[in-house]
């Protein structure tokens, strides 16, 4: 197998770990919301929400740099 495949199915591996921990239900206060949910809810929300984020990032910064500004 391929490092890199080896290296996604590990982290897969330690996230799905940390949602079966992690069922809960917890509250969110987002300025005059509030808002409940499980954390096996919200924890991929979060990190599906970073991944994202991350790749519009890259993508800028990679176009400013063609660009050369």
């Amino acid at each position: 197998m391929q490092p890199k495949i080896i290296v996604i199915l590990v982290l897969a591996a330690l996230l799905l770990i940390v949602l079966i921990q992690n069922t809960q239900p917890v509250t969110f206060r987002i300025l005059f919301w509030k808002i409940h949910m499980s954390q096996i809810i919200f924890m991929p929300l979060m990190v599906a929400l970073g991944f994202v984020i991350g790749f519009i990032c890259g993508k800028v910064n990679k176009f400013r740099y063609k660009k050369g500004t």
